[in-house]
């Protein structure tokens, strides 16, 4: 099996088999046996490690998990596809909302090779804030690298599994971003590498404690669920909705036909008797 087609299964297994993103799930192929996301709602990460920052600065995660929600993606930086789609995913969800990073919430990308360098970091950074905007600048953008026992803590606290490929010399991993509450616990994992603006922004609410968010968004959250098996949001409200609404008309044919037969027995000529002669 060559590199370029085991990313194509991650990305179907992503895109299309949510449930088979455990890392112990029983859909796997053997190629990526123990690889997947396993959801940890509602832990939290370890905010006390150590990463170095686009600048080679050694800082603690908690300096971005901080009052503010977080969109946290594992990638690395050398990867030959499918972590360049995922941050492209990211951008491209982002550009829509009237959120903005930096200023309502964070983006934080980690490295899982702790090959990675705060140079290839940067460029990183450089890259896909120019791509959300040549003019925001790189507020509220983060790409950090650090050694294994870090990446190891934050990956084990929120359920990411990978494994190195010694014989193609990259990464099988799947693909996910993951939001933060601005405690730093986890709130949501939103799956593959196309994010619905709707569901990054429903999420961002939800994870922010109702923090950010117009009241249009509050309201706009009462008629969608999270549905952590497929790390979207459905139209719980206006299904139910909809549901009731053909349910009523179903109702109102049936009260209409019994009606139009009570109608048609009242109204039935009576035959004339017959005189005897």
């Amino acid at each position: 099996m060559t590199a370029a087609f085991k990313l194509l299964v991650l990305v179907s297994l992503v895109s299309f088999r949510p449930s088979v993103l455990r890392a112990d799930g029983p859909f796997q192929p053997p190629d990526v046996k123990g690889v997947g996301i396993q959801q940890e709602l509602n832990g939290r990460v370890p905010l006390d490690t150590l990463f170095r920052d686009e600048a080679g600065n050694t800082v603690p995660l908690s300096k971005y998990v901080n009052g503010k929600p977080v969109v946290l993606a594992p990638v690395y930086y050398t990867c030959p596809m499918l972590c360049s789609q995922i941050m492209s995913g990211l951008v491209s969800a982002m550009r829509p909302l009237s959120m903005k990073p930096g200023q309502d919430f964070e983006v934080v990308a980690i490295s899982f090779d702790p090959h990675d360098t705060p140079q290839s970091a940067s460029k990183k950074q450089l890259q896909y804030s120019r791509s959300y905007s040549s003019r925001a600048g790189t507020k509220g953008w983060h790409f950090l690298v650090g050694n294994q026992a870090s990446i190891d803590a934050v990956m084990n606290a929120i359920g990411f599994h990978y494994r190195w490929d010694p014989a193609h010399k990259m990464f099988i991993h799947a693909s996910g971003i993951i939001l933060l509450t601005p405690e730093g616990r986890i709130a949501r994992y939103l799956y593959g590498v196309e994010y619905e603006p709707k569901d990054l922004k429903l999420g961002l609410v939800e994870s922010s404690h109702n923090r950010i968010g117009s009241a249009a968004d509050q309201i706009l959250l009462l008629c969608y669920h999270y549905d952590p098996k497929t790390g979207k949001y459905g139209a719980t409200v206006i299904n139910l909705l909809r549901g009731s609404a053909v349910l009523t008309l179903i109702g109102m044919a049936l009260a209409a036909f019994l009606l139009w037969r009570r109608d048609l027995r009242q109204y039935r000529p009576v035959p004339k008797e017959v005189s005897q002669p």
